[in-house]
């Protein structure tokens, strides 16, 4: 056998399955921060906020929240929401009012 193996099927358990991790995402030094990002859209533009301490859940019903004060549509991506167009002015007062410490970050 060959160390790279794994079990997937026993006669006493029946189907084995694996254990499904978290992805680890980086602490963050407690600043959110918000940029505006046009790589690869075709010259759309988007505002990445990063910084959110939160699990996945929070960072959902925060994406949700936000997409609904701007108006406009969004997604979460690896620990990031992206938020369709510019409106890093409004992002920043809303997470301000929410107890966030957010910077703007890049051009």
């Amino acid at each position: 056998m060959s160390d790279n193996s794994r079990l997937v099927f026993s006669t006493e358990t029946g189907r084995i399955k694996e254990e499904k991790t978290a992805p680890e995402r980086p602490k963050g030094d407690g600043v959110v921060r918000i940029q505006r990002q046009t790589k690869g859209r075709k010259g759309k533009g988007v505002c990445i906020v990063t910084g959110l301490d939160v699990s996945d859940a929070e960072l959902k019903l925060l994406a949700a929240e936000l997409k609904k004060v701007c108006g406009c549509g969004g997604s979460v991506k690896d620990g990031t929401i992206e938020i369709q167009g510019d409106k890093r002015d409004l992002l920043k007062a809303t997470l301000e009012k929410k107890g966030h410490t957010v910077k703007l970050a890049g051009g």
